[in-house]
C-alpha cells in the first residue's frame, strides 16, 4: 500500500480493519513513528477526520503539523496555465516541498458538485500523490472517505452478531447540498469485506454505478429496513443529475422505522441533523452506535499510518 487514497489500494481490508481493532484493545506498542512528521493539509472544514487523524498519529510517535488552506500562498492546480492571476504558487512545487518536510501527507478536499467527472477525477489529491513522492493519506475527496469506510467496517466487525447481517444504506434528508463520498466509501467496503449491502433511496438519487456495485438497490424506505442489523443513515445530492438536492422529509429515520428492524443498530458519520436526518428517540438510543463509530475513527487511522510508516 504506497498510498491510502481509496480502499482498493488494500490487499487485505479485513485484515486491516481488524488491526485497526487490535490497536483500540492493546495499544501500538512500540512507537513505529518516532521522529516521523505528519503534515494534514485541510482545504476544507474538520473535527472529527483533524482530531482522530492527530491523534492517532502521536499514539504512534508522530509529530503531526496541521495546514488549513487559508495559512498558505493561494494556489493554482492547472497544468500549463500563465501564473499571472491571484495565485502565487502551483500544486507542484507544493507538494514536492511539503513531501520533503514530512514522511506522510494527509489531504482533505471537498468537492465543488458542479462536475461529475471534475470531481471524481480527484484531480488534487491524486496530483499530490504524484508530487509529493511519499505516502499519501486522503481524509476525504470529491469522490470517497476511506478512512471513514474503514472505521465504519471496523464498528461493525466488532458489533456484529451474525456472520452476515443484513445491513442498510439509506438516503436522509438534508437542508444543505452534500457529496456522495460517505456514501460511496461505506458502499464500497462494506462490498469488499464481503458483506451483502442493500442501498435504499429516492428516485432520481442513486449513487454511481461504480461504487454501488452488486448492492441491492430499493426506493422504499421501509421496504429496505425490515429485518435490517444496520441502518446507515446518510444525505447525499443526486450523481446523475449532479448536485441536485431534494426535500424529502418523509425518509428521516425515525423509532417507527426502526421497530421494523431487526432490532438493527443506527449508524451515521456525524456531524448529523437531529430531526432532519435521523429522530432523537432514535440518535439518544442504545441502538446508536454514532460514538462508537467516531472514536474508530482514531484506530482505523492508527492501522493505516502504521501499515503506511512500515513501507
Amino acid at each position: 500500500m504506497k498510498h491510502f487514497i481509496n480502499t482498493d489500494e488494500v490487499e487485505d481490508l479485513v485484515a486491516l480493519a481488524n488491526e485497526g481493532l487490535v490497536l483500540k484493545k492493546q495499544g501500538v506498542g512500540k512507537k513505529p513513528g518516532e521522529g516521523k512528521v505528519l503534515t494534514c493539509l485541510y482545504l476544507n472544514p474538520s473535527l472529527r477526520t483533524r482530531l482522530s487523524t492527530e491523534i492517532a498519529a502521536r499514539k504512534l510517535g508522530m509529530e503531526c503539523i496541521n495546514l488549513a488552506a487559508d495559512s498558505a500562498w493561494k494556489l493554482e492546480t492547472r497544468s500549463g496555465i500563465v501564473m499571472d492571476g491571484d495565485a502565487a504558487e502551483h500544486l507542484k512545487e507544493q507538494a514536492e516541498v511539503l513531501g520533503r518536510y514530512s514522511d506522510i501527507i494527509a489531504i482533505r478536499a471537498f468537492p465543488l458538485l458542479k462536475d461529475a467527472q471534475e470531481d471524481y477525477h480527484d484531480d488534487f489529491i491524486t496530483r499530490f500523490a504524484k508530487y509529493c513522492d511519499i505516502p499519501l493519506v486522503s481524509l476525504e475527496s470529491g469522490s470517497l472517505h476511506p478512512l471513514q469506510g474503514l472505521a465504519d467496517l471496523m464498528t461493525i466487525q466488532e458489533t456484529k452478531k451474525v456472520a452476515r447481517p443484513k445491513i442498510v444504506l439509506t438516503w436522509a434528508p438534508h437542508p444543505r447540498q452534500l457529496p456522495q463520498s460517505v456514501a460511496n466509501s461505506f458502499s464500497r467496503t462494506i462490498q469488499q469485506a464481503g458483506f451483502d449491502l442493500t442501498i435504499a433511496c429516492p428516485e432520481g438519487m442513486e449513487l454511481s454505478e461504480e461504487y454501488t456495485g452488486q448492492a441491492t438497490l430499493v426506493h422504499d424506505q421501509e421496504e429496505a429496513f425490515e429485518g435490517a442489523d444496520y441502518i446507515y443513515a446518510k444525505n447525499w445530492s443526486s450523481f446523475h443529475d449532479y448536485g441536485r438536492t431534494i426535500q424529502r422529509p418523509d425518509w428521516t429515520v425515525t423509532q417507527e422505522k426502526m421497530s421494523r428492524t431487526n432490532q438493527g443498530r443506527f449508524m451515521h458519520c456525524l456531524p448529523v441533523r437531529r430531526n432532519v436526518v435521523v429522530s432523537d428517540d432514535v440518535l439518544d438510543s442504545e441502538a446508536s452506535l454514532v460514538g462508537q463509530q467516531a472514536e474508530n475513527r482514531i484506530y482505523a487511522a492508527q492501522a493505516v499510518l502504521k501499515n503506511l510508516l512500515s513501507q
